[in-house]
């Protein structure tokens, strides 16, 4: 049973072309690193973009879909295993458990929102599996200076910097993970970034 790797992003058709690239391309180089898929189980957007991705490159795709959004058709068929769950909390609980690490592509308020928790998690020692930003054109750039905001105003302390790592592109995010995996502490991401 080969690893999962936990993707979180968008279910847009109305983004530019660019991220459905780099959701392919994650879905293609996840399999040749190994890793199966595990994600939100839509076939739109980059949900789609990236599962087609691993099936197309012969990879196993693992999705978790809340009722209400399969009966609007909006399930990948395709998956290799598709679980259906109630409500979102299950849906996210469930990724969380099957997943050896979490990559988060860019997105809206759901991506972010599974992200935060997953980040809260691995704050409060539950969660020690390995998280990625793809900051994707500088996409999270906004959202890392907030973070050394909160650090600056003591919100939180500086090992919370080390919770995540950031990639600029695709192949990065596995040598991100591998660094992730075999640190002890991440202390260097923050000297480096």
């Amino acid at each position: 049973m080969s690893k999962l790797l936990c993707v979180y992003c968008a279910s847009s058709d109305r983004l530019d072309p660019k991220y459905y690239k780099a959701a392919t391309e994650l879905g293609e180089r996840l399999v040749a690193e190994g890793w199966g898929l595990v994600y939100g189980g839509g076939k739109t957007g980059l949900m789609g973009a990236v599962a087609r991705g691993t099936k197309s490159a012969g990879g196993r795709v693992v999705g978790v879909i809340p009722e209400f959004m399969k009966a609007r058709e909006l399930a990948f068929d395709e998956a290799d295993e598709l679980v259906t769950v109630i409500t979102m909390r299950e849906r996210k609980l469930l990724m969380e458990t099957r997943a050896d690490a979490f990559v988060t592509l860019p997105g809206g308020f759901g991506t972010l929102e599974e992200i935060m928790e997953i980040l809260t998690l691995r704050q409060l020692d539950v969660v020690k599996k390995p998280c990625v930003f793809l900051n994707q054109d500088g996409f999270y750039d906004d959202l890392l200076r907030l973070f050394d905001r909160m650090l600056q105003d003591k919100f939180f302390k500086p090992s919370n910097l080390e919770l995540f790592r950031v990639a600029s592109t695709v192949p990065e995010i596995f040598s991100q993970i591998e660094i992730a995996r075999q640190a002890k502490t991440e202390s260097k991401w923050f000297e480096t970034r």
